[in-house]
């Protein structure tokens, strides 16, 4: 019985070893996005309030995102609520960040995330799905406590991203 046991437990931990490996992620390029954040004006289309979050959970395994967007009833729309989260994580075996997305209206979108550009700018770019649009979401890093954001779409067919939405915020509190 006691080697079945040692077994069973060689087996288990043998199952953890990736998620193990994965909370090893170098979230540096990543590190100017950590912190509570609120909008700042500048938003379109329709001006709204909005607030948002990045963390380390999971053991550092992965990186969330909690956003929450408010907008005044204007031009025949109604007042709107909107939230989501998004997860970004390092797949394996290639090492790649990735990032899922959910939100309040039932989307679901999958994005690589590339942080080429260098210290202090993201970029993630939605995959193709056939006769969908694709989005792409940035983050730069504006001052000490500034960012700003912007969200683009590509309508389905076509290359060329289009301006959707642009904001910038400030930072409330860190870690």
């Amino acid at each position: 019985m006691p080697a079945r046991a040692a077994v069973g437990i060689i087996a288990v931990l043998s199952l953890l070893a990736p998620s193990v490996a994965a909370s090893s992620t170098d979230w540096k390029p990543l590190e100017f996005l950590i912190g509570e954040w609120v909008a700042e004006g500048g938003g379109q289309p329709g001006t709204g309030a909005g607030s948002f979050s990045f963390q380390l959970e999971a053991g550092g395994a992965v990186l969330t995102r909690h956003n929450v967007a408010d907008y005044p009833a204007a031009e025949g729309r109604p007042a709107s609520h909107h939230e989501d989260l998004m997860v970004l994580y390092q797949e394996a075996p290639d090492g790649a960040l990735k990032a899922i997305y959910f939100d309040s209206e039932g989307h679901v979108l999958h994005y690589a995330v590339d942080v080429s550009a260098g210290q202090g700018d993201v970029r993630l770019v939605s995959e193709s799905v056939p006769g969908a649009p694709r989005f792409e979401l940035r983050y730069r890093k504006a001052g000490e406590a500034g960012l700003s954001g912007e969200f683009n779409i590509a309508p389905p067919g076509k290359a060329e991203f289009g301006p959707y939405l642009r904001w910038t915020a400030r930072r409330t509190a860190s870690r």
